[in-house]
């Protein structure tokens, strides 16, 4: 079953409608295959209904956001992005000069993750997770 219909059965069993304008967005992006703004979205499937506004995206993305069913990261452009976990665990590494953004192993962060847990016994969570850094370009222009 694709998981645009998985989604949308999880939410009909947690009691949620269903309307046609929730069932183009949760599609849109089940199947998408990078990170979207709400603005990226609405884009996307004004081709499909021209019913959707962006009020109606940003409330789907908040409730699915909320159900644990897409992921929404800040990649420092002043607007969320937004993923379906089956876009998968990794790190995004941005660079806070040129805004390039860079996908890494999210297994980068094990160690951390166990320091944190030694010293704090707090459970981090680095499946999808934004660092800032500078590229190795935006590094060579500096010096």
């Amino acid at each position: 079953m694709p998981h645009c219909h998985t989604h949308i059965e999880k939410l009909r069993q947690r009691g949620y409608r269903i309307t046609p304008q929730r069932e183009i967005i949760i599609k849109a992006i089940a199947h998408s295959t990078s990170h979207l703004t709400a603005e990226d979205l609405l884009e996307l499937i004004r081709t499909s209904s021209e019913a959707i506004n962006i009020a109606t995206v940003y409330r789907t993305l908040e409730m699915l956001v909320e159900e644990g069913l897409i992921i929404r990261s800040d990649l420092g452009q002043g607007r969320a992005v937004y993923a379906p976990h089956q876009h998968g665990p990794h790190l995004h590494l941005v660079c806070r000069q040129c805004g390039e953004v860079f996908d890494a192993d999210h297994t980068m962060a094990c160690s951390l993750r166990e320091q944190i847990w030694e010293q704090h016994h707090f459970e981090a969570d680095f499946s999808h997770t934004t660092v800032f850094g500078l590229c190795a370009l935006c590094q060579k222009k500096e010096e």
